[in-house]
């Protein structure tokens, strides 16, 4: 019994030199990490006959051959020596579990955005260094949450696109993102590979963009004042979830006669939205052609003249200020008496630049720089009117608008460099000055003046109309339509399940979990609005299955409650948007899927080390 014993003691100090009950413990327990490590311990034979090689087994083969086993373990880490890649502090993290955490991270940005969806959807309050934001935008609200997950980020890019692309359905396409990860959760803790999924949502994806273009609703052939009329309708459903939903009848007029005054290029760029603190809602107006508040102005600006007809204007991005040179200069004098001939050698150059640009023929005359007061009180006596530090971007939208060039210097001023429009004017809006250059010949554009109380609201009322204005943009653009409240994501989801019918394999479940995860769109709307979720899910699923026809349009009435007839309530979006918001939110989610390793490089600015010792107060 004793020679077993020491026997048992040498073998397991073989294995990394453990004795008593370490040892005992290490022998009683398997030892598939020495075949792990080293394939050379058992040989292919053993391995591909994946032996379950146990304490036990050692002991019962000839005492030489367990000798040699136990030895080979021992030097295997010589054999296979440990590779270093990366450096020290590198965080690592692949498999399975990270894909499942790379979901969990989605779902978190998901949740905050989606009590923000729908016309009865609720505001988000942020507040960061930079002020307090009051929003229900998605892309606003996930912009402003600094996300620093990787995969996480991946949906504020997408929200981001989507706004920048179509200007609405941002909320949604989180929302749908979110949803097909956690769609997929399910199949990858069951051991489906991703490879899998991401090629049944490609196919899906494909499927449900195909049936939206058969089901989207051309308006080309419409009427003018019907089709006026239709889009007056697109821009209402996008205000109605914005805070501006109170006077959606009245802004989305407004927003409808702001793109109908471009020329047929549609430019987003030549619409302006200017805010005005004061007044109510109902008090804003649009302007064809540009506005932009007064900039500063010194003595004499008040004897200027104020309104033009057909005015001539001048562009220039250079500074009329009578200054003197201190800085990169020398004089050198011979007498005191040629003093005063440098200082009238700078009265000429400026009177040089003013003469020439009276010389022109200009009558109004912007600069993104300075003009001083000797300028102003120059152009007053001659009737030209003339602004300073105007803004780069106004400058530009002037410059498209009017046909002027900006100039870099007064020498040479030609004719085809000045800008024309049909009515200039300096106007009191509320208690601020605007310049108005209205009826330009050479680009059409039109500004939004936008009155309301709080800083707040004027900002959130912008980013509503800015999202209205693209939308109508897009469907004068594209000429098509589909119902919104949810019924185009309920039908997507009926023609699904009866496509995956006929669909064998893993893609069949996979096409399916697609179908059912759009419903989350219609769920939210309900949710959001109060009722339940569950029954308005049964009566849109009810109604859809009942085949092609008036059914086919059914969503959410959110204000009413219930379901509804979307087409015939006006409840009207651009196709763009929904084919838009599929694309984005499939792509993003196959990305996610895809990603089986994170590797996360240490901060350089982390500094490593103990805690610091505190020095003992001084005495006084």
């Amino acid at each position: 019994m004793d020679g077993s014993r020491d026997m048992c003691d040498k073998r397991a100090s073989l294995c990394g030199g453990l004795q008593g009950a370490p040892a005992r413990r290490f022998l009683h327990g398997k030892v598939e990490k020495i075949l792990f490590v080293s394939p050379l311990v058992l040989g292919a034979k053993a391995l591909s006959a994946k032996r379950d090689f146990s304490a036990r087994h050692l002991f019962s083969l000839p005492r030489r051959r367990s000798f040699l086993l136990l030895r080979r373990a021992k030097m295997s880490h010589l054999l296979n020596p440990p590779i270093i890649l990366l450096k020290e502090g590198v965080d690592t993290s692949q498999g399975r579990g990270q894909i499942i955490s790379n979901i969990n991270a989605c779902q978190v940005v998901a949740d905050i955005v989606r009590s923000t969806l729908g016309p009865r959807g609720m505001d988000k309050l942020i507040h960061t260094e930079n002020g307090v934001t009051i929003s229900n935008d998605g892309a606003t609200v996930v912009s402003l949450l600094n996300v620093v997950h990787p995969a996480a980020s991946l949906l504020v890019d997408i929200a981001k696109a989507q706004d920048d692309e179509v200007g609405d359905g941002t909320t949604s396409v989180v929302l749908l993102a979110a949803e097909f990860l956690e769609a997929a959760k399910g199949f990858i803790e069951g051991g489906m590979a991703p490879q899998i999924l991401i090629k049944g949502y490609a196919s899906a994806c494909q499927m449900a963009v195909e049936r939206i273009g058969e089901l989207k609703i051309d308006l080309s052939s419409t009427p003018a004042d019907e089709k006026r009329a239709l889009l007056e309708r697109c821009a209402q459903t996008t205000l109605n979830s914005k805070l501006v939903s109170g006077h959606k009848d009245f802004f989305a007029k407004m927003v409808v006669d702001a793109v109908s005054m471009l020329d047929e290029s549609l430019d987003k760029e030549m619409i302006g939205v200017k805010k005005v603190t004061g007044g109510s809602y109902t008090d804003s107006f649009v302007v064809q052609g540009v506005a932009f508040a007064k900039t500063f102005s010194y003595a004499g600006f008040e004897q200027q003249p104020k309104k033009f007809e057909n005015a001539k204007i001048l562009l220039l991005n250079l500074e009329l200020e009578l200054k003197a040179e201190k800085e990169n200069a020398e004089v050198r004098l011979k007498n005191p008496d040629e003093y005063q001939s440098i200082i009238d050698a700078e009265w000429e150059i400026i009177y040089e630049k003013l003469d020439k640009i009276r010389d022109s023929g200009a009558q109004v005359v912007l600069s993104r720089l300075p003009i001083g007061d000797l300028a102003t009180q120059y152009f007053a006596d001659r009737d030209i009117f003339c602004a300073g530090r105007v803004d780069e971007g106004d400058m530009k939208r002037t410059a498209r608008a009017t046909g002027a060039k900006i100039q870099t210097t007064v020498s040479n001023i030609t004719p085809d460099v000045l800008g024309t429009c049909g009515t200039f004017e300096e106007r009191q809006i509320g208690a601020e000055r605007f310049n108005l250059f209205m009826h330009c010949p050479q680009t059409r554009s039109s500004t939004i003046i936008l009155r309301g109380g709080a800083h707040q609201f004027l900002e959130e009322a912008e980013r509503s109309l800015n999202d209205a204005v693209m939308i109508v943009r897009r469907a004068m653009q594209t000429q098509t339509v589909v119902a919104g409240g949810g019924a185009i994501e309920m039908e997507l989801s009926k023609h699904l399940r009866e496509v995956s019918q006929g669909i064998s394999g893993k893609q069949q479940l996979v096409v399916r979990a697609f179908a059912r995860a759009l419903e989350c769109i219609p769920r939210a709307l309900a949710t959001n609005a109060g009722y339940d979720a569950t029954d308005i899910l049964n009566k849109l699923r009810h109604k859809h299955a009942q085949g092609k026809g008036e059914t086919q349009w059914y969503g959410v009435d959110c204000i009413n409650g219930g379901v509804c007839d979307a087409m015939k309530e006006f409840i009207w979006e651009p196709a763009l948007v929904k084919e838009n918001a599929l694309a984005a939110a499939t792509e993003a989610a196959c990305i996610i899927l895809s990603i089986d390793e994170t590797i996360k490089q240490p901060n350089p600015n982390d500094k490593k080390g103990g805690p610091q010792m505190r020095m003992p107060p001084k005495r006084r």
